[in-house]
């Protein structure tokens, strides 16, 4: 009977927790759902139209920093400080409708939404963690996968604003305050941490004198340069490809797939980190890495031919470019000490977000420069590469256990 009604509250509390990320992360890419109407009212030049996006990355490292050496999610309810941070980036991304499209208040918004991004995306994991020790692999994932279903949901609620960009706008920033009020519902697992857990720059430097940390963050940096990239700019170089083959509706297409692809992807994250518990998360991060990078390359192969072609390429790829994700911050766990590993994760966090502000800015320039297919092949250059570096891990941990 016990069992049962610890299930049941994990059950109740992990859903709230999901819906409420998937709520305030349909913030993230709002700008990028957006851009074809905003660039309609106004001609906006590539460096300023990534700029849009690359702001919101910045934002976040800049707010993950700040709250990880304050400690804030330690010092206070950390359903709070979701709740609060949630808000405000809805209160920034409203503020989109009044300020000149493409603008540099634009972009000092979408910095805001960013920075308060910090207060549920990573606050959000501290959350889902303190309800189970065991199963850790799989409640992350499915917190992961909450992050990529709010991620796609801009593209879907582009769809429902059609023409008009401040339709789409006003609904992420009311899934945001939805979720924030969600998170107030749940409860605090058995195993929620309420001791202090300040950054550490001493921790630092285990990210070079540890091999297996060293190793999972090669392939965390690796994953990066492929992820939010792909995220921000898929649509639009569906749609570049869909209209170079002549398709109806290419805009509307684009986004539709675009939604398809990211969201199944998130749906994919809860079975991957699943399986990654049993055979292994170097592994699991290794395999979905070498099919995501090769599937990079054949979306840009397919550029502007076929049209069901490239579309089915670009979801398979979206399917797989995100469940390891959530593998990476756990090999860290596993590698550090206990008392260094959220220093580590903190700082593999936000090189990870630094490396993403120059793949999204660098993106459309260099799309105008040499054409997407480029662009989409070099997306996948950092996947394969990491698929070394997992390889090397898991051989590291196959190695100590036969010991």
């Amino acid at each position: 009977m016990g069992s049962t009604r610890a299930s049941e509250g994990i059950g109740r509390n992990i859903t709230l927790l999901v819906l409420a990320e998937i709520g305030a992360m349909s913030l993230w890419f709002v700008s990028a759902a957006i851009l074809p109407e905003l660039t309609k009212e106004m001609a906006l030049a590539p460096w300023r139209a990534g700029l849009l996006s690359t702001a919101v990355q910045i934002g976040f490292v800049l707010g993950a920093l700040a709250l990880a050496i304050h400690g804030t999610s330690d010092r206070f309810d950390p359903r709070r400080v979701f709740a609060v941070s949630a808000l405000v980036a809805a209160l920034s991304t409203t503020a989109l409708v009044a300020l000149p499209p493409g603008s540099f208040g634009q972009i000092a918004a979408r910095s805001l939404t960013g920075f308060c991004l910090a207060g549920a995306y990573p606050v959000g994991m501290k959350i889902a963690v303190g309800w189970t020790v065991r199963r850790r692999g799989l409640i992350v994932g499915i917190l992961v996968g909450a992050l990529t279903l709010g991620s796609a949901a801009p593209h879907g609620l582009a769809l429902l604003g059609g023409a008009d960009w401040r339709i789409t706008v006003f609904l992420a920033s009311g899934l945001a305050t939805v979720g924030a009020g969600l998170v107030l519902l749940m409860k605090l697992g058995p195993h929620h941490a309420t001791a202090p857990a300040r950054f550490d720059p001493a921790a630092l430097t285990l990210a070079w004198r540890s091999r297996p940390v060293r190793l999972a963050y090669a392939g965390y940096l690796c994953h990066m340069w492929e992820l939010y990239a792909f995220w921000a700019w898929i649509a639009l170089a569906l749609r570049a490809s869909f209209q170079l083959a002549g398709l109806a509706e290419a805009a509307q297409t684009a986004r539709l797939v675009a939604f398809a692809a990211i969201a199944l992807g998130g749906l994919f994250c809860v079975p991957a980190g699943a399986l990654a518990d049993r055979i292994g998360k170097a592994r699991v991060a290794g395999a979905t890495m070498a099919i995501s990078g090769t599937l990079a390359l054949a979306t840009a192969v397919s550029f502007g031919g076929a049209p069901w072609l490239t579309a089915l390429l670009a979801i398979l790829w979206g399917i797989f470019v995100i469940p390891d994700s959530a593998q990476f911050s756990a090999l860290v766990a596993d590698a550090a000490p206990p008392d260094r590993a959220g220093s580590l994760m903190t700082f593999q966090t936000a090189l990870g977000f630094l490396l993403t502000a120059v793949t999204i800015q660098t993106a459309p320039i260099l799309a105008g420069a040499f054409g997407w297919p480029v662009v989409l092949a070099a997306f996948g250059i950092g996947p394969l590469i990491g698929v070394e570096a997992m390889r090397r891990l898991d051989h590291l941990r196959r190695a100590s256990l036969l010991r």
